[in-house]
């Protein structure tokens, strides 16, 4: 049967939408379905890093979505009585992806911005208000039957991708199972515009009071967001009152905020089992949950789409589909390196036990309050060379206002010292090079850490290893050559 695209989306979320402009750039016949017409008007995820901020970066997007974020702010965890337990300061400066560290955003202007994006690519066809009844995957190419206003009617693809959250239709058409990590919490999650004159906290705050625990974050520009664990007996219905909320929110007197939304979730760490069966894969929320703790959430779905676009595209091409197993094992443990850090800090965040709540006080506050952030976890084994330089997300030197991904380009990089050797498929340039000028000093110091001659950098902009490049050339080129 002939396919009629090279690749179908369900779900048109941020990492749905992100993962049909990165294949739209790469040329790929993409087609996306979702079953809602709009954009969900009100906020959802709060935070994205600078590792986000580099793919929309890559995208064209970067000054849209700056109009909807802002820079993350210091995180303080607070006792019940105000004392500072930890606090992870935000580090004034842009770290290696040449961004700051993390901002707080507002989700639907994202969105729209990810949306107009795709919508300018040809390759891409966006069935908007159309939802997956079912799929059939016969090894040539995945069947799948969608409906939309006017019907019911059969797509063909080579590949399917499961964007649609965490309830996923893929994912149990699949028959997907799903590792849990027996982190389940219900909390009731409100957010408001906030006006002038009024006095929200300018910190994002955990307050680890045993009598309710509370986060208070920022969110984009002109929102705030509040966030209270519910307590044993409490059902959604009343929490969602106007009489349970309004005396939660009062106790912080911040003055004249609008609330915006209120909704119950359970907050949980889930991974799938498999991420890929067959020509069918999942990505973002459809292959794993976290806890929002740590702010990763939506972060992992559009890692997912970047370590995933590149991979499709070139099987597209005539590599071994056996790079598609990469995708899992590379991203996997990247995944639960997050997931539990986000659950070990809503451990300590949730006690209700005051006892055990003290005891907890009384360790952190003799440890003091300063925290190391987290470094970016290495990915898992797959389409890497061995040694520690491999894995890592490759930084980014910026100048005059230009960053080095936009210097060289999409695809992959081979960086070296003095003479370039032949790199098919790969964008070869030498520091010596004078387009690379300006990053020069800070190229060669890279180097010089890794003490190494040159380094290749994969399209996702994760290093695929350091050192000599005669020995990349054949893995690399079995891989992601046709």
């Amino acid at each position: 049967m002939a396919a009629d695209c090279d690749v179908l989306i369900v779900g048109m979320g941020p990492v749905g939408a992100a993962l049909a402009a990165l294949l739209g750039d790469l040329g790929v016949r993409t087609l996306v379905v979702e079953r809602d017409r709009e954009v969900y008007p009100l906020p959802r995820a709060a935070h994205f890093d600078h590792e986000a901020m580099r793919l929309f970066q890559q995208l064209g997007i970067a000054e849209d979505v700056l109009a909807h974020a802002r820079p993350v702010p210091d995180y303080e965890f607070r006792a019940a009585d105000g004392q500072l337990l930890m606090r992870f300061d935000a580090p004034a400066g842009r770290p290696g992806a040449g961004w700051r560290s993390g901002y707080m955003f507002h989700q639907p202007g994202l969105e729209n911005a990810l949306r107009a994006k795709v919508a300018a690519q040809l390759g891409v066809e966006v069935r908007l208000g159309a939802r997956l009844l079912s799929l059939s995957d016969d090894g040539a190419g995945v069947s799948a039957r969608i409906e939309d206003a006017g019907g019911e009617r059969t797509v063909r693809a080579r590949y399917l991708v499961g964007c649609d959250g965490g309830s996923s239709v893929v994912r149990t058409a699949l028959g997907v199972g799903l590792f849990d990590y027996g982190f389940d919490e219900p909390w009731l999650v409100i957010d408001a515009k906030v006006g002038d004159g009024a006095r929200t906290p300018e910190v994002n705050l955990q307050i680890c009071d045993p009598e309710r625990p509370t986060t208070c974050v920022l969110m984009g520009p002109g929102r705030h967001r509040w966030e209270f664990m519910l307590k044993p007996g409490e059902t959604a219905e009343q929490v969602l009152a106007d009489d349970f909320i309004q005396p939660l929110i009062a106790t912080w007197d911040c003055g004249p905020v609008e609330l915006e939304r209120r909704a119950v979730y359970r907050f949980h760490g889930l991974v799938a089992k498999a991420w890929r069966v067959g020509r069918v894969l999942l990505a973002g929320d459809a292959a794993h949950q976290m806890p929002p703790f740590a702010g990763q959430g939506m972060c992992s779905g559009l890692r997912d789409a970047a370590n995933l676009a590149w991979k499709l595209a070139a099987v597209l091409k005539g590599a071994d589909a056996a790079l598609l197993d990469t995708y899992q094992t590379e991203r996997e443990p990247h995944v639960r390196a997050y997931i539990e850090l986000a659950i070990g800090m809503g451990r300590t965040v949730c006690t209700l036990d005051p006892q055990v709540a003290a005891q907890r006080d009384a360790a952190m506050l003799a440890r003091g309050p300063k925290a190391a952030g987290m470094a970016s976890p290495r990915l898992g084994p797959g389409l890497l060379m061995e040694g520690d330089g491999a894995g890592v997300l490759a930084p980014q030197p910026w100048a005059d206002g230009v960053g080095l991904d936009d210097a060289l380009g999409p695809g992959a990089w081979l960086i070296a010292r003095g003479a370039v050797p032949e790199a098919p498929d790969v964008t070869a340039v030498s520091i010596d090079a004078p387009r690379l000028a300006p990053y020069r000093e800070a190229l060669a110091a890279w180097l010089d850490a890794k003490g190494a001659p040159a380094v290749l950098v994969r399209p996702d902009r994760y290093v695929f290893g350091v050192g000599e490049p005669a020995a990349w050339r054949a893995p690399l080129r079995a891989a992601v050559s046709a």
